[in-house]
Protein backbone atom coordinates (compact mmCIF):
# COMPACT_ATOMS: atom_id res chain seq x y z
CA UNK A 1 0.00 0.00 0.00
CA UNK A 2 1.40 3.32 -0.61
CA UNK A 3 2.16 6.14 2.11
CA UNK A 4 1.94 9.58 1.49
CA UNK A 5 4.56 11.09 3.81
CA UNK A 6 3.91 13.77 6.21
CA UNK A 7 6.74 14.72 8.47
CA UNK A 8 8.15 11.47 10.23
CA UNK A 9 5.75 9.46 9.66
CA UNK A 10 3.06 8.26 6.72
CA UNK A 11 -0.74 8.44 5.92
CA UNK A 12 -1.50 5.22 4.47
CA UNK A 13 -3.36 6.19 0.96
CA UNK A 14 -6.26 3.68 1.76
CA UNK A 15 -8.44 3.63 4.99
CA UNK A 16 -11.82 2.69 5.80
CA UNK A 17 -14.68 5.09 6.45
CA UNK A 18 -17.09 4.36 9.07
CA UNK A 19 -20.14 6.64 8.59
CA UNK A 20 -23.32 5.60 9.35
CA UNK A 21 -23.22 2.29 10.25
CA UNK A 22 -25.52 0.10 12.62
CA UNK A 23 -24.64 -1.10 16.32
CA UNK A 24 -22.15 -3.90 16.42
CA UNK A 25 -20.88 -2.86 12.75
CA UNK A 26 -18.25 -0.71 12.67
CA UNK A 27 -16.47 -2.69 15.92
CA UNK A 28 -16.50 -6.35 13.17
CA UNK A 29 -16.16 -3.86 10.12
CA UNK A 30 -12.84 -2.36 12.05
CA UNK A 31 -11.46 -5.74 13.49
CA UNK A 32 -12.02 -7.86 10.01
CA UNK A 33 -10.56 -4.76 8.10
CA UNK A 34 -7.07 -4.44 10.01
CA UNK A 35 -7.18 -8.21 9.35
CA UNK A 36 -7.24 -8.17 5.98
CA UNK A 37 -4.45 -5.45 6.00
CA UNK A 38 -6.28 -2.02 6.34
CA UNK A 39 -3.96 0.04 8.35
CA UNK A 40 -5.92 3.45 8.20
CA UNK A 41 -9.06 4.00 10.43
CA UNK A 42 -11.38 6.84 10.24
CA UNK A 43 -14.10 7.64 12.48
CA UNK A 44 -15.79 10.87 13.99
CA UNK A 45 -17.90 11.97 17.26
CA UNK A 46 -20.76 12.66 14.85
CA UNK A 47 -20.66 9.08 13.28
CA UNK A 48 -20.89 8.25 17.31
CA UNK A 49 -19.11 4.60 16.84
CA UNK A 50 -15.76 5.89 18.05
CA UNK A 51 -16.45 3.18 21.49
CA UNK A 52 -17.17 0.26 18.93
CA UNK A 53 -13.86 1.28 16.27
CA UNK A 54 -11.63 1.46 19.89
CA UNK A 55 -13.00 -2.16 20.49
CA UNK A 56 -12.60 -3.11 17.22
CA UNK A 57 -8.73 -2.00 17.19
CA UNK A 58 -8.02 -4.15 20.44
CA UNK A 59 -9.79 -6.91 19.17
CA UNK A 60 -7.62 -7.15 15.95
CA UNK A 61 -4.04 -8.46 16.28
CA UNK A 62 -2.56 -5.80 14.84
CA UNK A 63 -0.02 -3.31 17.16
CA UNK A 64 -1.72 -0.02 17.78
CA UNK A 65 1.14 2.23 16.56
CA UNK A 66 0.68 -0.05 13.31
CA UNK A 67 -2.43 1.74 12.87
CA UNK A 68 -3.22 5.29 11.48
CA UNK A 69 -6.22 6.10 13.38
CA UNK A 70 -7.93 9.54 12.46
CA UNK A 71 -11.20 11.13 14.41
CA UNK A 72 -13.00 14.43 14.05
CA UNK A 73 -15.00 17.15 16.26
CA UNK A 74 -17.99 19.12 15.60
CA UNK A 75 -17.54 23.02 15.38
CA UNK A 76 -20.42 23.15 18.41
CA UNK A 77 -17.18 22.01 20.62
CA UNK A 78 -15.10 24.56 18.54
CA UNK A 79 -14.46 26.89 21.66
CA UNK A 80 -11.29 26.42 23.23
CA UNK A 81 -11.96 24.43 26.73
CA UNK A 82 -14.74 22.71 24.60
CA UNK A 83 -12.45 21.67 21.85
CA UNK A 84 -10.11 20.06 24.19
CA UNK A 85 -12.84 18.44 26.58
CA UNK A 86 -14.24 16.67 23.22
CA UNK A 87 -10.49 15.31 22.14
CA UNK A 88 -10.02 14.16 25.49
CA UNK A 89 -13.78 12.85 25.64
CA UNK A 90 -12.76 11.05 21.93
CA UNK A 91 -9.35 9.48 23.55
CA UNK A 92 -11.16 7.95 26.09
CA UNK A 93 -14.51 6.76 23.70
CA UNK A 94 -11.87 5.08 21.62
CA UNK A 95 -10.18 3.67 24.28
CA UNK A 96 -6.26 5.02 23.34
CA UNK A 97 -3.60 7.38 24.93
CA UNK A 98 -3.41 8.99 21.35
CA UNK A 99 -5.32 9.92 17.52
CA UNK A 100 -2.93 9.70 15.01
CA UNK A 101 -4.91 12.62 13.08
CA UNK A 102 -7.58 15.13 14.68
CA UNK A 103 -9.98 16.81 12.22
CA UNK A 104 -11.65 19.98 12.58
CA UNK A 105 -14.90 18.08 10.97
CA UNK A 106 -16.70 21.23 9.42
CA UNK A 107 -15.72 25.15 9.34
CA UNK A 108 -17.66 26.79 12.08
CA UNK A 109 -19.85 30.33 11.24
CA UNK A 110 -19.20 31.37 15.14
CA UNK A 111 -15.73 30.22 16.83
CA UNK A 112 -12.62 31.43 14.98
CA UNK A 113 -10.33 28.83 13.97
CA UNK A 114 -7.97 31.32 16.18
CA UNK A 115 -9.87 29.70 19.06
CA UNK A 116 -9.37 26.84 18.22
CA UNK A 117 -6.25 25.80 16.23
CA UNK A 118 -4.06 27.00 19.76
CA UNK A 119 -5.92 24.20 21.64
CA UNK A 120 -4.91 21.79 18.35
CA UNK A 121 -1.69 22.91 19.08
CA UNK A 122 -0.85 22.41 22.39
CA UNK A 123 -2.60 18.46 22.31
CA UNK A 124 0.31 17.94 19.59
CA UNK A 125 2.50 18.81 21.86
CA UNK A 126 1.25 17.26 25.08
CA UNK A 127 1.28 13.61 22.46
CA UNK A 128 -2.73 13.25 22.37
CA UNK A 129 -2.76 14.12 18.84
CA UNK A 130 0.18 13.34 16.43
CA UNK A 131 -0.74 15.11 13.24
CA UNK A 132 -3.64 17.91 12.53
CA UNK A 133 -6.02 18.48 10.10
CA UNK A 134 -9.74 19.91 8.70
CA UNK A 135 -12.51 18.38 7.25
CA UNK A 136 -14.95 20.65 4.51
CA UNK A 137 -12.77 23.46 3.78
CA UNK A 138 -12.43 26.01 1.33
CA UNK A 139 -8.73 27.01 -0.23
CA UNK A 140 -9.77 30.27 2.23
CA UNK A 141 -9.63 28.35 4.98
CA UNK A 142 -6.80 26.77 4.40
CA UNK A 143 -5.00 29.67 3.88
CA UNK A 144 -6.25 30.99 6.97
CA UNK A 145 -5.70 27.25 8.61
CA UNK A 146 -1.66 27.52 8.01
CA UNK A 147 -1.69 31.35 9.47
CA UNK A 148 -2.68 30.23 12.74
CA UNK A 149 -1.55 26.46 13.14
CA UNK A 150 1.95 26.39 14.43
CA UNK A 151 2.19 22.12 13.46
CA UNK A 152 1.80 21.06 9.72
CA UNK A 153 -1.58 21.11 8.49
CA UNK A 154 -1.71 17.54 7.32
CA UNK A 155 -4.89 17.20 5.19
CA UNK A 156 -7.98 18.51 4.46
CA UNK A 157 -11.19 16.08 4.05
CA UNK A 158 -13.34 16.34 1.36
CA UNK A 159 -16.13 14.74 -0.52
CA UNK A 160 -14.04 13.76 -4.00
CA UNK A 161 -15.38 11.25 -6.56
CA UNK A 162 -15.84 10.65 -10.21
CA UNK A 163 -18.88 12.94 -10.29
CA UNK A 164 -16.84 15.81 -7.76
CA UNK A 165 -13.21 16.35 -9.12
CA UNK A 166 -12.53 19.20 -6.45
CA UNK A 167 -10.22 20.28 -9.41
CA UNK A 168 -9.25 23.96 -7.83
CA UNK A 169 -8.74 22.85 -4.02
CA UNK A 170 -6.61 19.85 -5.47
CA UNK A 171 -4.17 21.77 -7.19
CA UNK A 172 -4.08 24.24 -3.91
CA UNK A 173 -3.61 21.18 -2.10
CA UNK A 174 -0.42 20.11 -4.15
CA UNK A 175 1.11 22.78 -4.40
CA UNK A 176 0.96 23.36 -0.64
CA UNK A 177 2.24 19.52 -0.52
CA UNK A 178 -0.78 18.78 1.53
CA UNK A 179 -2.26 15.48 1.07
CA UNK A 180 -6.63 15.62 0.48
CA UNK A 181 -8.45 12.72 1.78
CA UNK A 182 -11.84 11.76 -0.27
CA UNK A 183 -14.41 11.10 1.81
CA UNK A 184 -17.58 9.57 -0.45
CA UNK A 185 -15.64 8.30 -2.72
CA UNK A 186 -18.78 5.88 -4.38
CA UNK A 187 -20.59 8.96 -4.40
CA UNK A 188 -23.02 7.75 -1.80
CA UNK A 189 -23.36 4.14 -4.31
CA UNK A 190 -24.42 6.49 -8.05
CA UNK A 191 -21.25 5.50 -9.04
CA UNK A 192 -22.55 1.52 -9.11
CA UNK A 193 -25.79 2.76 -11.48
CA UNK A 194 -23.31 4.93 -13.83
CA UNK A 195 -23.24 3.44 -17.23
CA UNK A 196 -19.58 4.84 -18.18
CA UNK A 197 -18.24 3.34 -14.91
CA UNK A 198 -20.08 0.15 -15.01
CA UNK A 199 -18.73 -0.01 -19.12
CA UNK A 200 -14.90 0.69 -17.94
CA UNK A 201 -15.54 -2.12 -14.86
CA UNK A 202 -16.62 -4.09 -16.88
CA UNK A 203 -12.96 -4.01 -19.13
CA UNK A 204 -11.12 -4.29 -16.20
CA UNK A 205 -12.99 -7.24 -14.93
CA UNK A 206 -14.27 -5.87 -12.06
CA UNK A 207 -16.83 -3.27 -9.80
CA UNK A 208 -17.39 0.08 -10.22
CA UNK A 209 -16.96 0.59 -7.05
CA UNK A 210 -13.17 -0.90 -6.99
CA UNK A 211 -12.98 1.85 -10.11
CA UNK A 212 -13.93 4.80 -8.51
CA UNK A 213 -11.32 3.99 -5.82
CA UNK A 214 -8.48 2.56 -8.42
CA UNK A 215 -9.33 6.43 -9.98
CA UNK A 216 -8.63 8.54 -6.39
CA UNK A 217 -5.34 6.44 -6.05
CA UNK A 218 -4.19 7.29 -9.65
CA UNK A 219 -4.21 10.88 -8.20
CA UNK A 220 -0.83 12.34 -6.55
CA UNK A 221 -1.66 13.10 -2.86
CA UNK A 222 -5.13 11.74 -2.45
CA UNK A 223 -5.99 9.41 0.14
CA UNK A 224 -9.39 7.55 -0.60
CA UNK A 225 -11.81 6.65 2.33
CA UNK A 226 -14.25 4.22 0.70
CA UNK A 227 -16.68 2.94 3.73
CA UNK A 228 -17.81 -0.63 3.25
CA UNK A 229 -20.06 -2.14 6.54
CA UNK A 230 -19.19 -5.90 4.77
CA UNK A 231 -16.02 -7.67 5.25
CA UNK A 232 -16.35 -8.91 1.87
CA UNK A 233 -15.97 -5.71 0.18
CA UNK A 234 -12.48 -5.08 1.86
CA UNK A 235 -10.53 -7.33 -0.50
CA UNK A 236 -12.00 -5.56 -3.47
CA UNK A 237 -11.01 -2.10 -2.23
CA UNK A 238 -7.37 -2.99 -1.27
CA UNK A 239 -7.08 -4.59 -4.68
CA UNK A 240 -8.07 -1.48 -6.24
CA UNK A 241 -4.56 -0.06 -5.76
CA UNK A 242 -3.29 -2.32 -8.64
CA UNK A 243 -5.67 -1.75 -11.45
CA UNK A 244 -4.30 0.76 -13.99
CA UNK A 245 -6.70 3.10 -15.92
Amino acid sequence: MTLHKIGPAAIPNLGLGTFKMNAGEAREITKAALAEGYRHIDTAQAYENETEVGEGIRAADTPRDRIFLTTKILPRDFAAEDFRKAAEASLRALGTDYVDMLLLHWPSQEVPLSDTLPVLDRLIEEGKVRFSGVSNFTIPMLKETQEILQAPLATNQVELHPFIDQTALRGYMAGKGIPLEAYAPLAQGKVMQDPVMIEIAEAHGTSPAAIAVAWLLHKPGVIALPKTAKASRLKGNLAAAQIRL
